[in-house]
């Protein structure tokens, strides 16, 4: 194992950091060492030396603007004592200490005072201002220089180079970007023939789909520089800071042009302005506004014939961005970078597979088949999981089975062998499982049952039924979105058939049902009493799913009802389809059931088999 070094720390900011330490010593020690050194002297109150003085025991005063400082008369052999007291305004003291005859002035001033005056106030200073000047010459991209670029410079060379060939299973975007390399590298030939140079292109899509990737691999097929920054870093305390980091970026990237400025998530400072959205809180002082102001500024600043910068950026959120970026002359092109599809997990997986050793029959067709909805980051974490399992079990090559855990792992979650449950919980558990899989077994459009478990795994589940497509599906019809109801609700069947008596387990399996069925009548136009409307808002994508939900529009109360009676008319015909499917099957039921709890978990050939043996009552009764 490695271990990484601490970074080095350059010499200009040690000699500066001494400096500094240098002139808060002498600051401090000037404070320090007079009341180090200074001799204790007692001090009495004020009313207290002018009982003495008016009884003749004083016979010298020392009158300072802070002290007064005097001696008393000898007694006998004993030194004179010299004690202190704090003034008070007291006009008649001088008439005082004349008619007692008593000597009095003012204290001499100390030596060399322009010398103390130069230690103290001139010298410190001076080390604090050259300090700062050092520090900024030799480190214009220290802390201090807040108003500099953050951004991250890769010169090829310099570091690993990433091309297409490195990027599967967004073949279009790649083709979308292909243009992109070729402006770079050729700009002259658009530019002789009147052509425009598209000045930004934004990259939207899923979080976890490459859209980093991809712009590094655009400079890597260009051969250019390419200056890597997140948008947050922009935004700092102090307002007007982002402005001057965009400033600066874009005079970095003139210099070295042709380039690419990629600025990842660029919702950050990119929100939209108006009201609705997500948008800025303050008026134009705002600091996220004025950084957003300064980008359109700059981009608008790249006149044709100029230095040849375009600007990538990437966001998973489209819809919260402000419409003046999304104009042409700005950010010209909207390239989607989406989840793969069959073939492009496949693809995905060939490449990141080079990277670890694999067993001779591993299928990479059949574990792309397994992993619908997983993006390239979602692949390349499995193609890793797979490989801590095969080490952690101490063998030299990852094999297939390693990868269709490592699936479940990532899709439900860790098992958590240490959440013990009760025998009855167990059960119920089981007949919940095998309830959703024999539902499912005569329900083919939502895949195939390849796994039932009643081990607890990741947060919440106590069991899970793994039901694996066998394509990838992008249109789905009436019975199909009813079938799927009908599998989710199969659990909850189970447990009223057997123990008359329902639980909590099925509440995520009710809530998708639901969400599913109110989508068929108000987004999906499904219903055949309200016809093929949609009653819901709709609006622009929004890739990381967090949005307010299938929000309705503005409907009658008599229209709302009818929705939510149709809601449920096609939630509980599909329960009832469910109830039938396991009554028929009952002893079938009970023995999937009593397996289930005996081995824990059932997969393979042999759930197979058994679930060949399941009757439909439509057909076979």
């Amino acid at each position: 194992m490695s271990i990484k070094k601490k970074p080095k720390i350059p010499k200009s900011r040690k000699i500066a950091n001494l400096l500094l330490i240098l002139a808060g010593v002498i600051l401090i020690g000037n404070w320090l060492l007079p009341q180090i050194t200074r001799p204790r002297i007692p001090k009495v109150p004020y009313s207290l030396f002018i009982q003495q003085v008016e009884r003749g025991e004083v016979q010298a005063v020392l009158l300072g603007d802070n002290e007064i400082r005097y001696q008393l008369r000898p007694e006998g052999e004993e030194p004179p004592r010299i004690l202190a007291t704090t003034p008070v305004f007291d006009p008649e003291l001088p008439k005082r200490l004349q008619a007692q005859g008593i000597d009095f002035a003012a204290p001499p001033p100390p030596q060399n005072a322009w010398f103390n005056v130069l230690l103290n106030w001139v010298v410190p200073p001076l080390i604090l201002v050259a300090a700062f000047q050092f520090f900024m010459k030799r480190d214009p991209q220290g802390a201090l220089s807040i108003s500099k670029s953050k951004a991250k410079v890769y010169v090829e060379g310099e570091s690993a180079k990433i091309t297409f060939d490195d990027i599967a299973g967004v073949e279009e975007a790649k083709a979308e970007l292909a243009e992109v390399v070729d402006f770079l590298k050729n700009p002259q030939r658009f530019l002789e023939i009147g052509a425009r140079i598209p000045k930004g292109l934004l990259l939207v899509g899923p979080p976890g789909t490459g859209k980093t990737l991809m712009a590094k691999a655009v400079a890597g097929e260009a051969g250019v520089p390419f200056f890597s920054i997140s948008a947050s870093e922009f935004v700092e305390l102090f307002v007007g800071t982002g402005a001057a980091r965009v400033r600066d970026l874009f005079e970095q990237a003139k210099t070295k042009a042709p380039c690419i400025i990629f600025i990842d998530e660029l919702d950050a400072i990119g929100k939209s302005r108006s009201g609705g959205g997500g948008g800025f809180q303050s008026g134009s002082s705002d600091e996220r506004e004025q950084t957003l102001n300064q980008l359109l500024t700059e981009m608008d600043g790249f006149a044709v014939g100029a230095e040849t910068v375009i600007v990538l950026a990437a966001t998973n959120r489209p819809e919260a961005l402000d419409a003046a970026l999304l104009r042409p002359g700005r950010f010209d092109r909207q390239v989607l970078v989406d989840r793969p599809d069959l073939a492009g997990r496949k693809a995905i997986l060939d490449i990141y597979a080079k990277r670890v050793k694999l067993e001779p029959d591993v299928d990479l067709q059949a574990i792309a088949t397994r992993t619908p909805g997983f993006g390239g980051a979602d692949l390349a974490n499995l193609v890793n999981e797979a490989a801590l399992l095969a080490a952690r079990r101490h063998r030299k090559l990852v094999g297939q089975q390693d990868f269709y855990e490592a699936i479940e792992r990532v899709v439900a979650g860790l098992e958590k062998r240490s959440r013990v449950l009760s025998d009855k919980e167990k059960k119920i558990v089981a007949y919940h499982e095998v309830g959703h899989a024999l539902v499912g077994a005569l329900m083919p459009g939502g895949g195939k049952v390849a796994k039932i478990s009643i081990v607890p795994r990741g947060l919440s589940a106590l069991g899970y039924t793994l039901k694996m497509p066998t394509e990838d599906r992008f249109l789905m019809d009436e019975r199909e979105f009813r079938e799927q109801i009908a599998t989710l609700l199969g659990g909850r069947a189970a447990e009223k058939i057997v123990f008359e008596r329902v639980t909590n387990g099925a509440s995520d399996d009710l809530r998708r049902a639901t969400n599913l069925a109110e989508k068929m009548v108000t987004t999906y136009g499904m219903s055949q009493v309200l016809g093929p409307l949609a009653y819901d808002e709709g609006g622009k994508p929004n890739f990381l799913g967090m949005g307010d939900g299938n929000r309705r529009r503005s409907i009658s109360e008599k229209t709302a009802e009818a929705i939510d009676a149709e809601v449920r008319e096609i939630v509980e015909t599909a329960y009832q389809q469910a109830l039938d499917i396991l009554e028929f099957n009952r002893e079938l039921l009970d023995t999937i059931s009593l397996k289930v709890l005996a081995t824990e978990v059932i997969e393979g050939e042999e759930l197979q088999g058994l679930l060949d043996a399941v009757k439909n009552p439509a057909i076979d009764s």
